[in-house]
């Protein structure tokens, strides 16, 4: 089987037959899906400048995932914008989860913690954001951070406001997301953390 250097939703534009009998196919990319698309664009230049002449082009009807709750869309997003901003999925998603996700508590308290100031903090623990630095009595320097949860743990209102955030940031930069009615059926849905 042929390695997959791009795959993207369309729709099917026009067929022409050529003066030698081949056919001629043109697609249409809507705007969510043209940074992959483009990036498939480019990977068949570059195989066509290294000598490589044909393709193999594998065409399915475009079926919406039953299956998709508030935690896969949020993924989906963060995948989206890590394509766009040319980032690694991971990084995107620690920072969506930081800028609008929710703070860990225990007992109802903050979850904050202290590690020595050479410690890695993502060796403890994923979402974590630093807090300050400080040096004790016997001089011994520590960074402060406070933990966020852990996305399939979220209520409703925590994941609410989380896809929200992700909605916005997606917007900014073009991605296409679902629509007021879509999103609110997601979150109500929602059977992550308990309220």
């Amino acid at each position: 089987m042929a390695k997959e250097i791009g795959k993207f939703n369309c729709t099917f534009e026009n067929c022409l037959t050529d003066a030698d009998g081949s056919l001629v196919l043109s697609l249409r990319v809507p705007k969510g899906e043209t940074f992959t698309a483009k990036q498939t664009v480019a990977a068949i230049r570059t195989g066509l400048a290294s000598g490589k002449e044909r393709l193999t082009a594998a065409v399915g009807w475009y079926k919406e995932t039953r299956s998709l709750n508030a935690n896969a869309y949020f993924h989906l997003l963060v995948g989206r914008i890590a394509e766009v901003m040319n980032l690694g999925a991971d990084e995107v998603k620690v920072k969506m989860v930081l800028d609008y996700g929710a703070i860990a508590t225990e007992c109802g308290d903050p979850v904050i913690v202290a590690l020595p100031k050479t410690a890695n903090v993502t060796d403890y623990y994923t979402y974590a954001r630093w807090i300050s630095d400080f040096t004790t009595k016997n001089g011994k320097e520590y960074s402060q951070y406070i933990f966020y949860k852990h996305t399939h743990t979220l209520d409703k209102a925590e994941m609410a406001r989380l896809i929200d955030g992700v909605v916005y940031e997606a917007q900014e930069l073009g991605i296409e997301t679902r629509t007021p009615d879509e999103l609110a059926s997601l979150i109500e849905n929602w059977e992550g953390g308990k309220p």
